[in-house]
């Protein structure tokens, strides 16, 4: 199983011409604000600090890139918080819609959601970048400690439907018990494989096939 042995803070960007160039591939990071990304991030790393937390959700507009070794990591800017302006909400969408169309060697995108609700529209919002650009994605449950260990599973097949993807392409986990990380690393090792053998251009194509 893939080990991730090196994980430090690259830089942000507030826009395309702060993307990364990057010769490795990039794993993205997507979510609502609050949904648990940083906390994710940090169980990924096994650290405790490598992505900040913060007490106000929405504030972060950046995409910010981290160094995990065999690829790096962009953790883009969370979505769906209300109180965000609706010049703010219009400056992510430009920033998302660079993001996906120039991001350089875009491989796998990591779709956090709370397992507990049903996707929101800004969810299906995400879902329709992603289809759009042809990026695979897999969907990640999280909080599922807040649910009793029954309707894990269940919940999980629900929002996989809602998403009209196979139940293979949704991960249920808690970032902050840090339940499950072995999946997710497995769902890289599998990303990181498919890269290799098939690179870029082509990886979204081998995937449906599988599927």
């Amino acid at each position: 199983m893939l080990k991730i042995t090196k994980a430090e803070f690259i830089k942000s960007a507030a826009d395309q011409k702060g993307f990364l160039p990057s010769d490795r591939p990039v794993i993205a990071v997507a979510g609502k604000s609050n949904v648990g990304k940083s906390t994710f991030i940090n169980m990924l790393a096994a650290r405790n600090k490598l992505a900040k937390t913060s007490n106000t959700p929405g504030r972060t507009r950046l995409v910010n890139y981290f160094d995990f070794g065999s690829f790096v990591l962009a953790d883009l800017p969370g979505y769906g918080f209300a109180q965000v302006s609706k010049v703010e909400k219009e400056k992510w969408g430009r920033v998302m819609d660079s993001f996906f169309a120039t991001q350089q060697n875009l491989t796998h995108v990591l779709l956090l959601t709370d397992i507990r609700h049903d996707p929101t529209a800004e969810d299906r919002e995400m879902a329709s970048y992603l289809h759009h650009y042809a990026i695979p994605f897999t969907v990640l449950c999280n909080k599922s400690d807040k649910l009793g260990k029954t309707r894990v599973k269940p919940r999980a097949k629900e929002i996989a439907e809602s998403f009209y993807l196979t139940q293979a392409n949704v991960i249920a986990i808690s970032a902050e018990k840090r339940t499950n990380v072995e999946g997710v690393l497995q769902r890289i090792e599998e990303i990181l494989s498919r890269y290799q053998e098939y690179g870029v251009q082509t990886l979204a194509v081998a995937e449906e096939e599988e599927e």
